[in-house]
């Protein structure tokens, strides 16, 4: 599918494969899921590095562009209403002093820690719609819309009928 027109929508965890068929303006959604889970692998690995080396003034430097165009990218990825929340949650650092690294790590963890919190939102909305089709369909067929082993309007008789026509086993 066209990475530019899946949508995985945050508050429903709704996965839309068309533009035509969600209101971008509704809610909170993902555009590009994948970009985000590829940018929030690269947070996690660089705040694991962040806690195992110790950085010079020009690592900083560099390490605090990597964050501010990490969060550009991730806000393209995402809805107004995300990208709204993002902006608030994530300040940038100044352009005239180089962050130390703590507030680099603060910076990266909160970060990651934003980002593995809207992954969990999202599991556990499409674990609970799971959850819900496992159910209606649990219902339909204890109604009888949909019988056992055969498709809905077969009976068993039809499809005992249809096997004995055609003895034998077919690949």
């Amino acid at each position: 599918m066209d990475e530019q027109k899946q949508h995985v929508k945050a508050d429903q965890a709704e996965i839309v494969g068309n533009e035509k068929e969600t209101s971008q303006s509704e809610g909170e959604f993902i555009e590009q899921p994948a970009k985000v889970m590829r940018v929030g692998s690269m947070l996690r690995q660089l705040l694991d590095e962040l806690r195992e080396v110790q950085l010079d003034e020009g690592s900083r430097d560099r390490m605090r562009d990597i964050y501010d165009t990490s969060v550009q990218e991730l806000g393209s990825a995402l809805s107004a209403e995300l990208k709204k929340e993002l902006d608030r949650i994530t300040l940038p650092f100044g352009t005239d002093e180089i962050p130390s690294e703590a507030e680099l790590r603060v910076a990266q963890a909160q970060l990651v820690g934003w980002l593995e919190g809207l992954i969990q939102g999202i599991q556990a909305t499409l674990f609970a719609q799971q959850m819900a089709a496992q159910q209606q369909l649990a219902n339909m067929r204890a109604g009888g819309e949909l019988l056992p082993g055969g498709s809905p309007g077969t009976s068993s008789s039809q499809e005992q009928q249809d096997s004995q026509d055609r003895p034998g086993t077919y690949l």
